[in-house]
């Protein structure tokens, strides 16, 4: 599985599971472009999986961007899911720091 999508209030949100290479750009175009078609969505929303995304990915991309630019969809883009870092626990009054 290269992505996952949901729909939520008309927005299509379609997430790449890893970074695309040259046999998996294709795959992925094409299940965006099927979601699109399908749906018929007021607004994709596209998560990358990583902050430098392979040419790959960003082909994929710019496929999706024009697909919607075509059909006047708005399209917006965001990185990775942050994953929460787990607090620090306070320090014991008068413990050495």
């Amino acid at each position: 599985m290269l992505i996952t999508y949901a729909i939520e209030d008309g927005v299509l949100h379609v997430t790449l599971l890893r970074d695309l290479d040259i046999t998996t750009r294709a795959a992925a175009s094409l299940e965006t472009e099927a979601l699109v078609h399908a749906h018929r969505p007021r607004h994709v929303r596209v998560q990358l999986p990583t902050l430098d995304p392979s040419p790959a990915s960003l082909s994929a991309l710019t496929r999706a961007r024009r697909l919607c630019e075509h059909l006047g969809i708005p399209l917006s883009v965001v990185g990775p899911a942050q994953t929460a870092m787990p607090e620090a626990s306070p320090s014991a009054p008068g413990a050495a720091a």
